[in-house]
């Protein structure tokens, strides 16, 4: 018998002491103050009329969901033409990642995943024992070379977001085609696409093909962004059908609450919306992208996104964190990243054009003043 060791409390595992809670985006300011809220790449149109109708009337909270998703996952998979028995829906493309990581790496594993990556990796692969190994990027963006230089006998996983959170970047359907084939078999590869809707359909990655056809890919999606449905906590993943089966076994059971699923599923049947929201985000972006490039003699430069966001760089005299605390008093709350490697970046959320006309505005008569 294991000879026990006492302790005055329960003792965690030694390597969840080395997790950092996941930090939201803020909504409010150190006063307590609202503030509009560009921190958490919200969709700014907000949610299809059809999913909010839908949601309302899924409301009974006294019966169980479907545990299967089913009638999602066969929407799902007639819109993506997918086998809905290849779909597994999650709370949120995070749970997906979090038990893809659990059920693939453990202690003495490796799972890798890319500087200026989103922050869930590093958690989701200490959670399940696994060590994280972070590649280095390209100008902000993932490295396919560099991350393959990291690939060994311990890696187990490779989590890419395409386009990337915080950042932005994107990988071409090439790109991610030379890195699924230079893996190893074993090793599997997530695909995190929670912007995908934003891409355009003729710069499409190739994701879906790749986890059609190979056994080792992984591809999650949410409905937290073009959807407009963050506060439902809706993801989706698709892949083998092996993969599908064994992530299905740790899942959380009842995942998807009765009003989710509900909304769901008009959302995805609602694609006007979604392509509102596209459209939408592309102006807003571009015109935003225009304000910051007039601002590049004051030191500031947005790093090329495909997302619902613009990562600024202020290498200047006017400082990220100085613009942070300037677009707070003027009623603004974006995301700051110090704790990303980011200290000189500001990721904002894509708003309405009078939102972002606000922020370009305030960011130049900041970085003017700042000379």
């Amino acid at each position: 018998m294991r000879s026990r060791v006492m302790a005055l409390a329960p003792v965690p595992k030694p390597w969840i002491a080395e997790i950092h809670a996941y930090v939201a985006g803020k909504s409010s300011g150190a006063d307590g103050r609202r503030l509009v809220k560009l921190s958490a790449n919200e969709n700014p149109l907000g949610t299809s009329p059809k999913a909010l109708a839908a949601r309302g009337e899924a409301l009974v909270p006294s019966l169980y969901p479907d545990p299967d998703s089913v009638a999602l996952r066969e929407a799902l998979g007639a819109l993506h033409h997918i086998d809905p028995s290849r779909i597994l829906c999650g709370t949120g493309s995070g749970e997906l990642l979090a038990v893809a990581a659990s059920a693939f790496a453990g202690p003495g594993d490796e799972a890798i995943y890319v500087r200026y990556g989103f922050s869930l990796y590093d958690i989701v692969i200490r959670r399940s024992g696994a060590v994280p190994v972070v590649a280095p990027d390209a100008d902000y963006g993932t490295d396919v070379d560099g991350l393959l230089a990291l690939v060994n006998e311990k890696t187990r996983v490779v989590f890419v977001a395409n386009p990337n959170n915080p950042t932005g970047s994107y990988l071409p359907k090439g790109e991610i085609a030379r890195l699924h084939a230079a893996l190893p078999a074993d090793v599997l590869l997530v695909l995190d696409q929670a912007y995908g809707e934003y891409v355009a359909p003729e710069d499409d990655d190739g994701g879906l093909d790749l986890a059609a056809l190979q056994s080792n890919v992984l591809i999650t999606r949410t409905f937290s962004k073009a959807y407009g449905l963050a506060g439902d906590r809706i993801g989706w993943a698709t892949g083998a059908p092996e993969l599908i089966e064994v992530l299905n076994r740790i899942r959380g059971a009842f995942n998807l609450s009765n009003a989710g699923q509900a909304s769901a599923l008009a959302a995805v049947q609602d694609q006007a919306f979604v392509e509102m929201s596209r459209r939408h985000n592309a102006a807003e972006r571009a015109r935003f992208v225009a304000a910051i490039d007039m601002l590049g003699n004051h030191g500031l430069r947005a790093v090329p996104s495909e997302a619902n966001f613009s990562l600024v760089l202020f290498e200047g005299a006017l400082t990220a964190e100085a613009a942070y605390q300037g677009l707070m008093e003027r009623g603004y709350i974006i995301r700051w990243l110090p704790g990303q490697g980011l200290p000189h970046g500001l990721r904002i959320t894509i708003g309405t054009a009078e939102q972002m006309d606000a922020i370009a505005l305030a960011l130049r008569e900041m970085a003017e003043a700042a000379k």
